[in-house]
């Protein structure tokens, strides 16, 4: 046989042996991009995919309160992923968020607009009050300073406008708090706000259960646990008498936000007490939540006094399962505090700053 056919066959031979191998390794043993499935993955619902949160598994840091989404357990399987929380996407149930401007400027009352977009692309027009309010606009940058609740208002083409204190540089998160009338529930959607400067994070204080300014000291108990309906109190105190004539605020004695490390999910409260106009309460607000992970948080309270708002600051942690409190002196949680830099008088408009 000639060289030239030799060299043809053997070739051929060759692509055959590797093509049969190839065939037989794959069916026992695929080989695979691991970059290629894990954005297929992603991008297929009906693999359990999802796209839109880092859970930090391309950086093996770990989500607030537990090990990675999905991550191994100790026994093996994956671990189960952790409950739906608001405040993480900028839309839900059909419907989204839409700010005017991401980067609206910097100033001590820079407007801020934005639309709640229905699910059929129009604005929303019609709202069920919710805390005597339509909408309630919680900003706060995401190290958790400048917290701020306002309550903006809408024109008769939808859209929400609101004066916000952006001095600061940084990325700040506002979550906007409704309930669509055409819905039972109350929905809460989050953005991103961008101010250009020199950004200089700040630490989130340490654990405490005491707050205090201008004479004003707070004082936080409770036993909070992660999974579980919890109640945690808030005791007020002034020049060191307890104020039993806090006025009302959004229909109770006070309004708690709560916001998770690390991603800031914010967590629905209930206040246990009610208040109407006219009505004095104190010193104890009380509120019942569901955190819904174990590790830290920035819980953030509003209450009315002398015609001001105040807010008092307070970090916690909360462990996996809730201790069992004692019918007279519920413990205290792992809590920490910063004082409020300023109040702001009740505005007519019902607009309060919270800081």
């Amino acid at each position: 046989m000639k060289v030239p056919v030799k060299l043809t066959v053997f070739a051929a031979s060759t692509a055959a042996v590797f093509a049969l191998a190839f065939g037989v390794g794959s069916a026992f043993d695929p080989i695979v991009d691991s970059r290629t499935v894990g954005l297929a993955a992603a991008d297929d619902p009906a693999d359990g995919g999802h796209s839109g949160m880092d859970m930090g598994s391309d950086t093996g840091e770990e989500p607030p309160g537990g090990s990675a989404v999905g991550a191994p357990t100790p026994g093996g399987a994956p671990a189960p992923a952790g409950p739906e929380v608001p405040g993480l996407a900028v839309s839900e149930r059909g419907y989204a968020l839409r700010l005017d401007d991401p980067s609206p400027g910097v100033g001590d009352a820079v407007e801020v607009a934005f639309t709640i977009e229905s699910p059929d692309g129009g604005p929303v027009l019609n709202y069920r009050p919710t805390h005597e309010k339509e909408l309630h606009l919680i900003v706060v940058r995401r190290d958790f300073t400048g917290f701020q609740h306002l309550h903006p208002e809408r024109d008769e083409t939808g859209t929400w406008s609101v004066p916000v204190n952006l001095t600061e540089a940084g990325v700040y998160r506002v979550f906007a708090d409704f309930a669509p009338a055409s819905l039972t529930e109350t929905l809460t959607l989050g953005a991103d706000v961008f101010v250009p400067g020199e950004f200089d994070p700040a630490e989130l204080p340490a654990p405490s259960t005491e707050w205090s300014d201008d004479g004003y000291e707070v004082t936080l108990s409770g036993t909070p646990g992660a999974g579980v309906e919890s109640e945690v109190a808030f005791t007020v105190t002034r020049d060191g008498s307890p104020v039993s004539d806090l006025e009302p605020y959004l229909g109770a004695f006070g309004h708690l936000v709560s916001l998770r490390s690390g991603d800031l999910a914010y967590l629905h409260t209930h206040p246990v007490d009610e208040a109407t106009a006219g009505q004095r309460g104190g010193p104890d607000i009380r509120f019942g939540t569901t955190f819904p992970t174990a590790g830290r948080y920035r819980l953030y309270l509003n209450f009315a006094h002398g015609g001001s708002v105040r807010t008092a600051e307070f970090t916690v942690d909360v462990p996996a399962t809730a201790s069992v409190p004692t019918a007279d002196a519920p413990s205290a949680p792992t809590t920490s505090s910063a004082p409020s830099a300023s109040t702001e008088p009740e505005a007519a408009g019902g607009g309060h700053s919270g800081h």
